[in-house]
Protein backbone atom coordinates (compact mmCIF):
# COMPACT_ATOMS: atom_id res chain seq x y z
CA UNK A 1 0.00 0.00 0.00
CA UNK A 2 1.90 3.00 1.28
CA UNK A 3 4.90 3.42 3.49
CA UNK A 4 4.32 6.17 6.05
CA UNK A 5 7.17 8.39 7.01
CA UNK A 6 7.03 11.20 9.47
CA UNK A 7 9.94 13.43 10.24
CA UNK A 8 11.77 13.94 13.59
CA UNK A 9 11.28 11.06 16.03
CA UNK A 10 13.42 8.32 14.51
CA UNK A 11 12.64 5.03 12.82
CA UNK A 12 9.88 2.59 13.62
CA UNK A 13 10.41 -1.21 13.36
CA UNK A 14 8.77 -1.39 9.91
CA UNK A 15 11.13 1.17 8.40
CA UNK A 16 8.85 4.21 8.65
CA UNK A 17 10.06 7.40 10.24
CA UNK A 18 7.86 9.23 12.72
CA UNK A 19 7.31 12.89 13.55
CA UNK A 20 4.79 15.21 15.02
CA UNK A 21 4.60 17.71 12.15
CA UNK A 22 5.01 15.99 8.75
CA UNK A 23 3.54 12.68 7.59
CA UNK A 24 5.03 11.37 4.33
CA UNK A 25 3.62 8.25 2.64
CA UNK A 26 5.38 6.77 -0.38
CA UNK A 27 2.95 5.15 -2.82
CA UNK A 28 4.15 2.19 -4.87
CA UNK A 29 3.22 2.47 -8.54
CA UNK A 30 3.97 0.17 -11.45
CA UNK A 31 7.33 -0.95 -10.07
CA UNK A 32 5.83 -3.88 -8.19
CA UNK A 33 7.39 -7.34 -8.18
CA UNK A 34 4.30 -8.81 -9.88
CA UNK A 35 4.64 -6.37 -12.79
CA UNK A 36 8.31 -7.30 -13.27
CA UNK A 37 7.30 -10.98 -13.20
CA UNK A 38 4.53 -10.63 -15.80
CA UNK A 39 6.59 -8.36 -18.05
CA UNK A 40 9.39 -10.96 -18.07
CA UNK A 41 7.03 -13.89 -18.70
CA UNK A 42 5.21 -12.08 -21.53
CA UNK A 43 8.54 -11.01 -23.09
CA UNK A 44 9.93 -14.54 -23.10
CA UNK A 45 6.71 -16.14 -24.36
CA UNK A 46 6.11 -13.54 -27.06
CA UNK A 47 9.71 -13.73 -28.26
CA UNK A 48 9.40 -17.50 -28.52
CA UNK A 49 6.21 -17.29 -30.58
CA UNK A 50 7.66 -14.59 -32.84
CA UNK A 51 10.89 -16.53 -33.44
CA UNK A 52 8.88 -19.70 -34.15
CA UNK A 53 6.86 -17.83 -36.79
CA UNK A 54 9.99 -16.37 -38.38
CA UNK A 55 11.72 -19.77 -38.27
CA UNK A 56 8.83 -21.46 -40.07
CA UNK A 57 8.98 -18.78 -42.79
CA UNK A 58 12.77 -18.76 -43.26
CA UNK A 59 13.18 -22.52 -42.60
CA UNK A 60 16.07 -21.64 -40.27
CA UNK A 61 15.86 -22.73 -36.62
CA UNK A 62 16.07 -19.62 -34.40
CA UNK A 63 15.02 -21.41 -31.20
CA UNK A 64 17.09 -23.60 -28.90
CA UNK A 65 14.34 -25.74 -27.37
CA UNK A 66 12.46 -26.96 -30.46
CA UNK A 67 12.60 -27.00 -34.24
CA UNK A 68 9.82 -24.83 -35.72
CA UNK A 69 11.17 -25.22 -39.26
CA UNK A 70 8.88 -28.28 -39.60
CA UNK A 71 5.79 -26.05 -39.26
CA UNK A 72 3.97 -24.88 -42.35
CA UNK A 73 4.16 -21.10 -42.54
CA UNK A 74 0.49 -20.88 -43.52
CA UNK A 75 -1.39 -21.17 -41.18
CA UNK A 76 0.70 -22.27 -38.13
CA UNK A 77 3.79 -20.08 -38.59
CA UNK A 78 1.72 -17.05 -39.56
CA UNK A 79 -0.54 -17.38 -36.50
CA UNK A 80 2.43 -17.89 -34.18
CA UNK A 81 4.10 -14.81 -35.67
CA UNK A 82 0.94 -12.74 -35.13
CA UNK A 83 0.61 -13.95 -31.52
CA UNK A 84 4.29 -13.20 -30.99
CA UNK A 85 3.93 -9.68 -32.44
CA UNK A 86 0.93 -8.93 -30.22
CA UNK A 87 2.81 -10.30 -27.21
CA UNK A 88 5.89 -8.18 -27.94
CA UNK A 89 3.68 -5.06 -28.09
CA UNK A 90 2.10 -6.01 -24.75
CA UNK A 91 5.55 -6.63 -23.24
CA UNK A 92 6.77 -3.22 -24.48
CA UNK A 93 3.73 -1.61 -22.84
CA UNK A 94 4.40 -3.41 -19.54
CA UNK A 95 8.08 -2.44 -19.52
CA UNK A 96 7.19 1.16 -20.39
CA UNK A 97 4.74 1.29 -17.46
CA UNK A 98 7.48 0.00 -15.15
CA UNK A 99 10.04 2.44 -16.54
CA UNK A 100 7.69 5.44 -16.11
CA UNK A 101 6.47 4.18 -12.70
CA UNK A 102 2.87 5.07 -13.53
CA UNK A 103 0.83 5.43 -10.34
CA UNK A 104 3.87 5.94 -8.13
CA UNK A 105 4.26 9.00 -5.97
CA UNK A 106 3.65 10.19 -2.44
CA UNK A 107 1.19 11.72 0.01
CA UNK A 108 2.56 14.52 2.20
CA UNK A 109 0.68 16.00 5.14
CA UNK A 110 2.58 18.96 6.57
CA UNK A 111 1.23 20.56 9.74
CA UNK A 112 4.03 23.15 9.78
CA UNK A 113 2.88 24.69 6.49
CA UNK A 114 -0.74 23.56 6.90
CA UNK A 115 -0.84 21.82 3.52
CA UNK A 116 -1.67 18.46 2.00
CA UNK A 117 0.14 17.43 -1.17
CA UNK A 118 -0.78 14.35 -3.20
CA UNK A 119 1.58 13.54 -6.08
CA UNK A 120 1.40 10.73 -8.66
CA UNK A 121 3.18 9.94 -11.90
CA UNK A 122 0.75 9.49 -14.80
CA UNK A 123 1.02 8.53 -18.45
CA UNK A 124 3.26 10.60 -20.75
CA UNK A 125 1.72 13.84 -21.94
CA UNK A 126 0.49 17.03 -20.38
CA UNK A 127 -0.87 15.18 -17.34
CA UNK A 128 2.33 13.26 -16.57
CA UNK A 129 2.64 14.96 -13.19
CA UNK A 130 -0.55 14.73 -11.15
CA UNK A 131 -0.46 17.05 -8.14
CA UNK A 132 -3.18 17.97 -5.70
CA UNK A 133 -2.49 20.68 -3.12
CA UNK A 134 -4.96 21.69 -0.43
CA UNK A 135 -4.93 23.32 2.98
CA UNK A 136 -5.20 20.89 5.89
CA UNK A 137 -8.15 22.90 7.26
CA UNK A 138 -10.18 21.85 4.16
CA UNK A 139 -9.77 18.14 4.97
CA UNK A 140 -13.15 16.94 6.24
CA UNK A 141 -12.45 13.26 6.94
CA UNK A 142 -10.63 10.07 6.02
CA UNK A 143 -12.92 7.54 4.36
CA UNK A 144 -12.31 3.80 4.14
CA UNK A 145 -13.97 1.82 1.37
CA UNK A 146 -13.96 -1.90 2.00
CA UNK A 147 -15.70 -4.33 -0.36
CA UNK A 148 -15.15 -8.05 -0.07
CA UNK A 149 -16.00 -10.78 -2.54
CA UNK A 150 -14.66 -11.95 -5.87
CA UNK A 151 -13.07 -8.59 -6.65
CA UNK A 152 -12.17 -7.09 -3.24
CA UNK A 153 -11.58 -3.37 -2.89
CA UNK A 154 -9.85 -1.78 0.09
CA UNK A 155 -9.08 1.91 -0.31
CA UNK A 156 -8.35 4.94 1.85
CA UNK A 157 -9.77 8.23 0.56
CA UNK A 158 -9.11 11.80 1.61
CA UNK A 159 -12.32 13.85 1.71
CA UNK A 160 -11.53 17.51 0.92
CA UNK A 161 -14.09 20.31 0.98
CA UNK A 162 -15.23 21.24 -2.56
CA UNK A 163 -13.43 18.31 -4.28
CA UNK A 164 -14.02 14.69 -5.11
CA UNK A 165 -12.61 12.12 -2.71
CA UNK A 166 -8.89 11.60 -3.40
CA UNK A 167 -7.59 7.99 -3.27
CA UNK A 168 -4.48 7.63 -1.11
CA UNK A 169 -3.69 3.94 -1.63
CA UNK A 170 -2.08 2.28 -4.60
CA UNK A 171 -4.00 0.49 -7.31
CA UNK A 172 -3.54 -3.25 -7.64
CA UNK A 173 -3.62 -6.01 -5.07
CA UNK A 174 -5.61 -4.73 -2.10
CA UNK A 175 -3.79 -4.52 1.23
CA UNK A 176 -4.95 -6.55 4.21
CA UNK A 177 -7.95 -5.37 6.21
CA UNK A 178 -5.85 -4.68 9.31
CA UNK A 179 -3.29 -2.71 7.29
CA UNK A 180 -5.93 -0.50 5.66
CA UNK A 181 -7.62 0.17 9.02
CA UNK A 182 -4.28 0.99 10.67
CA UNK A 183 -3.29 3.40 7.88
CA UNK A 184 -6.69 5.11 7.94
CA UNK A 185 -6.68 5.47 11.73
CA UNK A 186 -3.08 6.77 11.74
CA UNK A 187 -3.91 9.40 9.15
CA UNK A 188 -7.18 10.46 10.81
CA UNK A 189 -5.36 10.81 14.14
CA UNK A 190 -2.55 12.83 12.53
CA UNK A 191 -4.95 15.21 10.75
CA UNK A 192 -7.41 15.24 13.69
CA UNK A 193 -10.40 14.46 11.47
CA UNK A 194 -13.07 11.73 11.69
CA UNK A 195 -12.54 8.28 10.20
CA UNK A 196 -15.52 7.08 8.13
CA UNK A 197 -16.40 3.67 6.77
CA UNK A 198 -15.64 1.34 9.68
Amino acid sequence: MTASTTVNKGDSPNGDRSSSSVLYQKVLGSRRLSNYWWATVVTLGATGFLLAGISSYLKVNLLFVTDPTQLLFVPQGLVMGLYGSAGVLLALYLWLMILLDVGGGYNEFNQQTGTVKIFRWGFPGKNRRIEIDAPIRDVQSIRLEIKEGLNPKRMVYLRIKGRRDVPLTRVGQPPSLSEIETKGAELARFLQVPLEGL
